[in-house]
């Protein structure tokens, strides 16, 4: 078999990163790379079949080698921390890469403006991210992700010890979408010529409230979990003490919102893959382990 296309995957020992390079890997015709600042570590945790590479997405100058022949690239950004170098590392990426599709997030609007500067919110770096990429790249495409299932696992310590969660806003209804998703339309959009140029909002297949998010975990777990509601000021000292406060503030403001503005359920998943979205009930089975510390 010829290799038919390169594509370099950044985060690709993450939960998102880990899932685009499984999902490539299997796919025909195409060679992985993986950029790393830790190439040894990331080539014991990867395997022989990804090829892993040097560089720092912040440090521009750094990535020649990471780029060189490749066709495709999943970008993680990290935001906020590194927009500074955002515009330099566009300009590079674009030069050197024919695709790539960026990890964004929902609520992005419509025209991003790339010579926007950064205003240190997380939806602001997507928003300039995205500007520069659709001003230079051959091929973009965007996934605007609403909230990561695995975000629920900063209830694992608590789970773990314990069948009583005291967390934030439980009526706080989302479409929270499984990493495996994101993981397949990733691939699928680096491999297939189709959908580019184009923002493609992904969500879970249902609405659900974070009570109700913490009763499908329990059902997986085979216990009955209950939930404790914390108010704001508590929820701050003891869920994110070590966070700006104004930070931890937007965070749990902008859950409370979803209590009357609900993330919204998309079929994008289903329109890119032809399949559904996985369930949150199927997420928290596959990730039973990580609940209870047994591995």
């Amino acid at each position: 078999m010829s290799v038919q296309r390169t594509v370099l995957v950044t985060g690709g020992t993450g939960r998102v990163g880990g899932q685009v390079v499984a999902r490539l890997v299997e796919a025909e015709g195409v060679r992985v790379r993986v950029l790393s600042r830790d190439p040894a570590r990331a080539s014991g945790v990867l395997g022989p079949q990804v090829e892993v590479v040097g560089g720092d997405l912040t440090a521009p100058d750094s990535l020649s080698a990471a780029l060189d022949g490749v066709d495709g690239l999943f970008l993680v950004f990290p935001s906020v921390t590194a927009d500074r170098a955002a515009g330099r590392l566009v300009a590079t990426l674009a030069e050197r890469v024919r695709r790539i599709v960026y990890l964004s997030a929902h609520g992005v609007p419509d025209d991003p403006d790339g010579a926007a500067e950064p205003d240190g919110t997380i939806l602001g770096s997507h928003a300039r991210l995205e500007g520069l990429l659709a001003g230079s790249a051959a091929e973009y495409a965007f996934l605007r992700s609403s909230g990561f299932a695995a975000n629920t696992l900063a209830w694992a310590p608590q789970i773990q010890q314990s069948d009583v969660l005291r967390w934030f806003v439980p009526q706080a209804r989302r479409a929270l979408v499984h990493e495996a998703d994101l993981g397949a339309v990733a691939a699928r959009l680096l491999t297939d010529d189709r959908h580019q140029r184009a923002a493609h909002h992904l969500a879970g297949p249902e609405q659900l409230t974070q009570v109700e998010q913490l009763a499908a975990i329990g059902a997986a777990l085979g216990r009955t979990l209950r939930y404790e509601e914390m108010d704001s000021a508590q929820a701050a000292a003891e869920l994110f003490p070590t966070m700006p406060a104004g930070v931890a503030a937007a965070i749990i403001a902008g859950h409370a919102a979803m209590i009357t503005q609900p993330e919204p359920v998309t079929d994008t998943v289903r329109h890119l893959l032809g399949r559904p979205a996985l369930t949150f009930a199927q997420w928290a089975r596959d990730h039973v382990e990580d609940f209870t510390g047994r591995q």
